[in-house]
């Protein structure tokens, strides 16, 4: 297939363009290099060295022998990202290329402002590309359980059946998003559910769990492909930032209770989940939506695992608890279904002893970058 891959350059779309690619698709990257900038900006790093991306791709040319054009650019340019799309005439399109960080889009009303243009005026430039230049392409976009928020029923895929006043009818499931970044994402479905019903395009939109681990078999071949491995307090996952903590011999500081429960998954399964959604696509006029996620845990959960793990490689972990800068439920009911890409093919990596050691013994192996100063929260909801 001819792939073309927004956001190819961060933590989810880059393992993603060297698998797909390694599978003998033809992968075309697009990105604007913002999340490296933020990194300047926050006064962070990803804990793993990262090359610059034009030696990334020099690299995978010659580990791999095959090419992965990248363009340069952003998506609040309308005539770039046509003009991207016109060239590629992709037959799939991933799009990953938004501000991903729940805790960045509460700092201020600039930065909750600039991830609601920049995501949702992003999208619908996609969208009206896709209409102009590449009709038939699918579209598959990487959305969140975060839309769902904590209800207390049983989360569906996407869609739920309702009884009301007698009658019945299938509707897009309840939102409850946590933030405005996850509010930009509930933006984002309901532009690409009407431009499906509208202008008869192909979508799947994949509401994706926090993703954990860094490796996958092609950004272990050579360091300079190496992934992003984030364990601030804006950008870090939990589990990443746990080991971090414990690396650096900082308590693992869990918010509030620890009893908030969400679906997790490996890097590894989002780069198959992607691949089987490729291979699988939405009929014209299809919105479809996916949970991709494998396992539920919770926060406090994690931490003892962790705290558990960390003697094997040498290291004391602390779990301590400190108050929830997150207007959210720290004990709630959570439950949601995940059968649609089992029903594809995937064939989970579930959360294990030896996948935290490895993360452990990489933050070991990098400790000197782990800046401790960006583990506590300074993003408040309130």
């Amino acid at each position: 297939m001819n792939i073309l891959i927004a956001g190819g350059d961060g933590f989810c779309g880059w393992p993603t363009a060297l698998h797909l690619s390694a599978r003998g698709h033809d992968v075309t990257i697009l990105d604007n290099l913002a999340r490296r900038e933020w990194d300047v900006e926050l006064g962070t790093q990803s804990l793993t060295p990262i090359a610059d991306t034009r030696t990334r791709l020099a690299r995978w040319r010659q580990v791999s022998g095959r090419e992965m054009p990248f363009y340069q650019g952003d998506m609040q340019d309308y005539g770039f990202v046509r003009d991207v799309i016109a060239a590629v005439r992709p037959d799939a399109v991933v799009h990953y290329a938004e501000q991903r960080s729940a805790p960045y889009s509460m700092i201020d009303r600039e930065h909750a402002v600039f991830t609601q243009v920049n995501n949702v005026v992003g999208t619908l430039n996609l969208l009206f590309a896709i209409k102009e230049a590449a009709r038939d392409a699918h579209l598959i976009k990487l959305g969140t359980m975060g839309e769902y928020g904590t209800p207390n029923i049983d989360i569906e895929e996407g869609y739920i059946r309702i009884a009301h006043n007698g009658r019945e009818d299938v509707v897009p499931y309840p939102k409850q998003p946590f933030s405005f970044y996850h509010l930009s994402k509930v933006h984002d479905s309901h532009n690409i559910m009407f431009a499906c019903k509208a202008w008869g395009l192909r979508a799947t939109d994949l509401n994706q769990g926090v993703v954990y681990g860094v490796v996958t078999d092609e950004t272990a071949s050579h360091a300079e492909l190496s992934n992003r491995y984030d364990y601030d307090q804006v950008f870090g996952t939990v589990l990443n930032r746990f080991c971090a903590q414990a690396a650096s011999g900082h308590p693992l500081t869990v918010y509030g209770e620890g009893g908030q429960t969400r679906g997790f998954l490996d890097i590894r399964d989002t780069i198959r989940c992607i691949e089987l959604a490729a291979l699988n696509p939405a009929d014209p006029g299809e919105f479809r939506v996916f949970n991709q996620f494998t396992e539920q845990f919770s926060v406090l959960e994690l931490a003892a695992r962790v705290a558990a793990v960390a003697p094997e490689v040498g290291l004391t972990a602390e779990v301590i608890h400190i108050p929830d800068p997150r207007v959210e439920k720290e004990r709630h009911y959570y439950n949601a279904a995940h059968t649609r890409l089992i029903d594809l093919g995937l064939v989970p990596h579930l959360l294990s002893d030896a996948l935290i050691r490895d993360l452990l013994e990489s933050a070991v192996q990098h400790k000197e970058r782990i800046r401790p100063e960006t583990f506590m929260p300074t993003v408040s909801w309130r």
